[in-house]
């Protein structure tokens, strides 16, 4: 069967990207015929999926998305017998993965008044009600419960077009024990002590993913504490408004921010907690990853894997609404616990579950049962 994969964007180090990847190699092995409309692509196209990029030039974001969708609408109607899964909010689909979260909560909760006037609400709300209002037929995957909560509450109606998936862990992140190897020869290569808590962030979006609290967290600490302690951000944004922010609350010295890069298991071996403090997200994919790599989490209840963190007892979770007294809290007190909580254990236990491994083939499994029901 002919499979239409559509997603704006594709770089190798984004969560969504990640899945997309997955999914669509996962198809690939089961024969389907992958053809992916993109308006840019950064990295390797594997065999078996042809790449369409989308000539759209405007910078307009907003005009961007409706020239794209009005573009593949045309270039779908040449094929009657394919499906077509979108991985962004937008008209067309006969099934969206959700990986992103609901953004009617978001400008709800999170935007003043007047910004339901804006053009970018209109745009944005009238693409997610093209997937989720009550007289749509697009079947959605999502990725958490915080999810199936926030697009029932905007949308009634849509419940029963909503299943959710597994997470999409790539097994070769499973851990059966900390290789202490590996933590000694980077810290030797970022120029640490042995005995410097090393504070982990890895993603791109830094603003969505919190990095301002998790620096005034780090300098909410006390002077010994934050004299033993290095905050290290891995991902891809532009970091200026950070590394400003790091040198007015005076921990410069204490922050190092590295672009996205392919060995961060290396990383998660190598830290002492993992800092994830963000604002909003659907799913939190490095919270799970760090977990079954025995990796201590503090994190917020606003990330979909935060319930993950929960029930393995790898960390804490900051209460919503976000407190940041409560964040410089759970900080100090997880720094002080590292020697004697059982979380980093509790993480690897958790991490020996096969369906945190199986999201690819139940996703294809979605579109083969699919398949079929149209057939």
């Amino acid at each position: 069967m002919h499979l239409n994969f559509l997603i704006y964007s594709y770089f190798p180090f984004g969560g969504l990207q990640r899945d997309f990847l997955r999914v669509a190699t996962e198809c690939v092995s089961r024969g389907h015929k992958i053809t992916v409309y993109t308006l840019s692509w950064d990295g390797d196209i594997p065999d078996g999926i042809n790449v369409i990029l989308v000539p759209v030039t405007t910078r307009n974001r907003i005009k961007r998305n409706e020239a794209y969708t009005e573009w593949v609408q045309a270039a779908l109607k040449q094929r009657d017998d394919s499906l077509v899964i979108g991985f962004n909010k937008m008209p067309l689909l006969d099934i969206y993965f959700a990986a992103d979260p609901c953004f009617m909560e978001k400008a709800t909760e999170q935007r003043g008044f007047y910004y339901k006037f804006t053009s970018r609400y209109k745009h944005f709300h009238q693409y997610e009600e093209a997937v989720f209002a009550a007289s749509r037929l697009t079947e959605v995957l999502i990725l958490s419960p915080h999810q199936r909560t926030a697009f029932e509450k905007y949308y009634p109606g849509c419940g029963s077009r909503l299943h959710q998936i597994p997470p999409g862990i790539s097994e070769d992140r499973k851990v059966d024990a900390i290789d202490k190897e590996i933590g000694t020869q980077l810290r030797t290569e970022l120029g640490l002590a042995s005995t410097t808590k090393l504070l982990l962030q890895v993603g791109s979006g830094f603003r969505v993913k919190g990095v301002d609290r998790a620096l005034r967290a780090m300098a909410a600490l006390s002077e010994s504490e934050l004299e033993n302690c290095h905050y290290l951000l891995i991902g891809q944004d532009n970091p200026d408004r950070y590394l400003r922010l790091a040198k007015r609350l005076g921990i410069a010295e204490q922050f190092t921010v590295l672009a996205g890069r392919d060995d961060i298991p290396r990383f998660l071996a190598t830290a002492d907690l993992l800092l994830h403090p963000a604002y909003s997200e659907s799913a939190g994919y490095v919270l799970l990853e760090a977990t079954i790599a025995g990796l201590p989490v503090l994190t917020t209840s606003s990330c979909g894997y935060a319930f993950h963190i929960e029930q393995a007892k790898s960390g804490l979770v900051c209460s919503d609404p976000f407190e940041q007294s409560q964040l410089n809290s759970y900080l100090a007190r997880m720094l002080g616990d590292l020697d004697t909580a059982d979380w980093s254990k509790n993480g690897l236990e958790y991490g020996r579950q096969d369906e945190l491994y199986s999201q690819a083939s139940t996703v294809a499994n979605f579109f083969d049962e699919f398949l079929a029901r149209k057939a």
